[in-house]
C-alpha cells in the first residue's frame, strides 16, 4: 500500500462524533432488517435449488 501526499489545503484526518442513543437504535433496526432480509433471500435461493433436484423429469410421448 502506498501513502499519499495530504495538500496542504485539505485535512485527511476525519474525527467522527459518536452515535447518539437515537441514532445508534436507528443503526441497530436497520442491520435487524437487511439481516432478515438476507436470511430470507438465502433461504428462498435454498428452496428453489431443493425443488430441482427433487422434481421428477417429465415424460415426453412423441
Amino acid at each position: 500500500m502506498k501513502l499519499i501526499k495530504e495538500p496542504k489545503e485539505i485535512d485527511l484526518i476525519i474525527k467522527s462524533e459518536p452515535w447518539t442513543d437515537e441514532e445508534l437504535a436507528d443503526f441497530r433496526k436497520l442491520m435487524q432488517a437487511q439481516k432478515q432480509k438476507n436470511t430470507q433471500r438465502k433461504l428462498h435461493t435454498e428452496l428453489k435449488r431443493a425443488r430441482q433436484y427433487t422434481r421428477k423429469p417429465e415424460k415426453h410421448y412423441a
